[in-house]
């Protein structure tokens, strides 16, 4: 491979012309006739025993060029792009080809990562919340880990909402029995909210054994156009009704869904928890706040390519959590959707462009400072890579550039510098109305407080 030139275009582009010499070119044309060959019927030679120089007499010596090119460019262009010290983002466009002397000529333009600036990178400004996690709101969680704990207990009454039922029904519309509008043994949290509207109250009152009609109507957008805004009538049996009993909030609940003891412990550990969750979250919203008045700096334009690019890895990353979670091929999950592959890229369109657009700015911050990260630090996110996914260091090596890696770091710091050089003035706390103070003192005591709180 020789690269006899470099030319700069527009928007980060840029244009390299590459020379495949002959005895390169010839070892493509060799694959390519291998993998043809089979195909190839001529008088007298067996299937796919044809000789090379045979078929190239009958269909010329450009036989082989367009998969022999195919074969060539991708090795070509690697080398040429490391010779140039060039990192390109995406292939734009092969502009010219040519054979001449067995030698294979192309020019190829390569999308460049652009080098954009911010306007600013110090001093953003970004509300951070100030956290506080009530009693109020431990209790609330503690009464979520009880409804999970719940147990159902068959009573001899009629069911109201917050009872689970046992049910048999068959919808009717226009008198005909429709698809999927039976079920026997199902069970229903009535005020759940999960059968159309009217359904789960209808069977309040009822007690087991009773069998009677629901009358409802179909909601006019109803995802089965068929059955959209039409009266149908559902043939009910009910077979038993669930009182949902929830434990007692006292010890032996802590000593059951937690390691602790005695309920105070468990609240005590529960709370630490909450408040960390609530500092991280707070983070996070303040850190996306910052990133967001970050890009609203950025200067220069962002190549259409990079944001597709990021929308492809989104899906593919959906599509794999969805083949994990499920098993379901990403297609059928699609088509259950009422969605093309279109319409769901669409839906990540601001989601990459966004992503694109933080990265390029915060690589901007790490040219701008001048940011550095050591080879020490490179090592060690290695080992904690090699550590995290149980796997050999020099196997991560293998499939993790050192520089994506090490400007993923130098990334990181940006973000921290940003933060540690922003303006984040604290949300104030809410505080209730205290009972009128009556004392100069308690005045005093009352204006001292408040003053202490906003200076927090």
């Amino acid at each position: 491979m020789k690269l006899t030139n470099i030319e700069k275009k527009e928007n980060f582009q840029v244009e390299l012309s590459i020379t495949v010499e002959k005895d390169e070119f010839e070892a493509g044309i060799q694959v390519a006739y291998n993998k043809i060959k089979g195909t190839v019927n001529i008088p007298g030679f067996r299937k796919g025993k044809a000789p090379r120089k045979m078929i190239e007499k009958l269909y010329g010596v450009e036989v082989f060029y367009e998969d022999a090119i195919d074969h060539c460019y991708p090795t070509a262009v690697d080398a040429a792009c490391k010779e140039a010290g060039l990192e390109p983002i995406a292939y734009v466009a092969i502009t010219e080809t040519d054979v001449q002397d067995g030698e294979l000529m192309f020019k190829i333009v390569l999308q460049l990562k652009p080098e954009l600036t911010v306007k600013a990178y110090k001093g953003l400004e970004a509300e951070k919340a100030a956290v506080e996690v009530t009693d109020a709101e431990v209790l609330a969680e503690l009464t979520k880990m009880a409804q999970r704990n719940a147990r159902q207990v068959t009573v001899e009454r009629a069911a109201k909402a917050g009872d689970s039922v046992k049910i048999d029904f068959k919808g009717y519309a226009d008198g005909v029995a429709f698809e999927g509008g039976e079920a026997e043994g199902y069970e229903l949290m009535l005020g759940s909210g999960t059968f159309i509207p009217g359904f789960e109250e209808q069977i309040d009152g009822h007690v087991a054994g009773d069998e009677f009609d629901v009358e409802v109507t179909f909601p006019a957008e109803y995802q089965a156009e068929e059955l959209a805004g039409k009266p149908a009538t559902f043939k009910c049996k009910l077979h038993e009704v669930h009182e949902i009993q929830l434990p007692e909030l006292d010890d032996e609940f802590a000593k059951d869904v937690s390691e602790f003891d005695t309920l105070d412990e468990y609240k005590a550990d529960l709370k630490t928890k909450m408040t960390e969750m609530a500092e991280q979250n707070a983070e996070r919203v303040f850190e996306e706040a910052l990133m967001g008045k970050l890009v609203e700096g950025l200067e220069g334009e962002v190549p259409e390519v990079m944001i597709e690019k990021e929308v492809d890895f989104i899906v593919n990353d959906y599509a794999m959590n969805i083949a994990m979670q499920s098993g379901m091929k990403f297609e059928d999950y699609l088509s259950m959707s009422g969605m093309n592959m279109d319409m769901f890229r669409a839906m990540f369109k601001a989601m990459a462009e966004t992503r694109v657009k933080t990265r390029l700015a915060l690589e901007a911050v790490v040219r701008a400072e001048n940011i550095e990260v050591t080879e020490e630090e490179v090592e060690a996110e290695f080992a904690k890579m090699a550590e995290q996914y149980n796997m050999d260091v020099e196997a991560v090596k293998a499939q993790v550039s050192a520089a994506g890696l090490k400007m993923d770091l130098a990334v990181g710091k940006a973000t921290e510098f940003v933060k540690d050089n922003a303006k984040a003035p604290k949300a104030k706390k809410t505080r209730k109305p205290a009972a009128k103070k009556t004392t100069k003192k308690a005045e005093a005591e009352e204006v001292s407080t408040e003053k202490a709180e906003d200076n927090e």
